[in-house]
């Protein structure tokens, strides 16, 4: 498995600013919009990938995310964002360590003309699962 998925825009996590409702915690709207503006790219990528179902094997999820500014951002906190947004789109089965072993080569990085997401989804078969 060896895929590119590009997210353009600048990324958002969902802890910023959430809504705490009766029901729950909703995720904050600029998350909801950068989320909207994504969602037909993860579906293309589906389509794109051929998947039939989603991936359950154990992968490499590499993010590199090129910022608008050069604020401080948490790098966990894009992370979880990305790999929710990949689990929702049905790329990935789950974001749990059986899957996502690793997020090798993620780091923040400075594009004030073209922000986005790089996500590079790489197999991770002989990563030892579970020790």
């Amino acid at each position: 498995m060896n895929a590119l998925i590009v997210l353009p825009g600048d990324p958002r996590t969902k802890k910023n600013s959430p809504m705490i409702m009766r029901h729950g915690v909703i995720p904050s709207k600029a998350y909801r919009e950068y989320r909207d503006s994504v969602w037909p790219y993860l579906l293309h990528a589906k389509v794109a990938l051929a998947l039939d179902r989603p991936i359950d094997t154990p992968l490499n999820v590499r993010c590199l995310y090129y910022m608008r500014t050069r604020r401080k951002c948490d790098l966990t906190n894009l992370l979880e964002a990305t790999d929710d947004l990949l689990v929702d789109a049905g790329i990935l089965a789950d974001d749990n360590h059986r899957i996502i072993v690793s997020h090798d080569g993620s780091r923040v990085l400075y594009d004030k003309e073209n922000p986005r997401c790089e996500v590079w989804i790489t197999s991770a078969e002989s990563a030892e699962v579970g020790r």
